[in-house]
């Protein structure tokens, strides 16, 4: 699905931090990883974690969400953005998708907000931007926190400017499938200083940076090590040519499926520029994906599922009328994005998913 641009740069990096001795969560590598992507997005200080659930995790608990608080979030994502609201003993509150782009939808969250309401955490899924300025409106005349999950969205832009740049708190995973990647790990961006030192502190298990082992708060072990961040020093260097490459990929899918006429491509809405992180379609109806899907799989051709709305999920079962979210699911499936497919293996993935088109309907 999403084979990952490791090369010379980041073998070059990771011996450095090995021949060092410094393997663990100190190091000079984490701090420029820190800094380097934090430039890159365009925010003030980054703070390295474990990986992007512990991002979500160590944003909220930094902002002060917890029993008690509901948090408004997109049930069409991944359920870690749920657990980690979950974690500090608040509620998610789940909002549907947007029916053109499948993000957050801001016309659901006004109805949803209630005084309990503290924060949102809004999700660029599968690389595509969120509707930045009404969720930011609606932040600003309820005086909510915004958290952007960003953990698929590297490089993607809203208006010109990078996603990531416009929360209180941006989350970023570097998982192996990501754009960005260092195998495991994420970061928490901000611009506030004294809440990138809550974060810091918070990180290492509450401890005092000026008196070793004296423990103000319960913390966390939420540190990225040295040799990760050795990873992701060299990865950024490659961002443009990275974000280039997956918009490349969708260029390439999107003309050789434009005449499929039980497709609905990747959307990119005028105001956004998307990279892509797996290139999203959609079947015409739901019983048809499964076989679809099974007829590429016998072709070599591995593809990946929607997510499932959250709150169908057995942890947050709701009986709730998100009717985009439960339409989009069961219709929706990934194909191989990842930066070092071909424009050939591209070429044989469309023509086997037509002809699984062709031999369904």
């Amino acid at each position: 699905m999403a084979k990952p641009d490791i090369g010379q740069e980041e073998m070059v990096n990771v011996v450095e931090a090995v021949r060092s001795g410094w393997i663990s969560s100190r190091g000079p590598f984490i701090q420029r990883f820190e800094s380097e992507f934090a430039t890159y997005v365009g925010m003030k200080h980054g703070v390295a974690t474990s990986n992007g659930t512990a991002a979500l995790h160590l944003a909220l608990s930094a902002l002060g969400i917890g029993k008690g608080d509901e948090v408004l979030v997109p049930t069409l994502t991944f359920i870690a953005v749920a657990n980690s609201v979950t974690y500090t003993g608040a509620t998610p509150v789940f909002i549907d998708s947007h029916p053109s782009y499948w993000c957050i939808d801001p016309s659901d969250m006004e109805g949803k907000t209630t005084e309990r309401t503290k924060a949102i955490i809004i999700v660029h899924v599968y690389g595509h931007p969120c509707d930045m300025e009404p969720i930011m409106k609606l932040a600003r005349e309820h005086q909510l926190h915004v958290i952007e999950d960003c953990a698929e969205a590297h490089g993607a832009e809203y208006k010109g400017r990078r996603v990531g740049s416009f929360s209180d708190i941006s989350c970023f995973s570097f998982y192996g499938n990501k754009i960005v990647t260092t195998g495991e790990g994420g970061m928490c961006l901000t611009n506030d200083e004294e809440l990138a030192t809550k974060m810091r502190i918070l990180r290492d298990h509450g401890m005092n940076p000026r008196r070793r082992y004296w423990h103000d708060l319960v913390g966390f072990n939420y540190r990225m090590t040295n040799v990760q961040a050795a990873i992701g020093v060299a990865q950024i260097q490659k961002m443009d040519r990275l974000v280039a490459t997956k918009r490349r990929v969708a260029e390439t899918y999107g003309e050789l499926l434009a005449e499929e006429k039980h497709l609905t491509l990747a959307p990119e809405m005028p105001w956004a520029k998307s990279v892509f992180w797996f290139y999203s379609i959609l079947v015409r109806t739901n019983d048809i994906r499964e076989k679809v899907m099974k007829h590429l799989e016998n072709e070599g051709v591995e593809t990946r599922p929607f997510f499932y709305p959250i709150h169908t999920l057995p942890p947050y079962h709701k009986d709730l009328n998100l009717p985009v979210s439960e339409q989009l699911s069961p219709r929706g499936f990934n194909l191989p994005s990842g930066p070092n497919i071909n424009d050939e293996e591209i070429q044989e993935v469309a023509a086997s998913l037509s002809q699984a088109l062709r031999s369904t309907y």
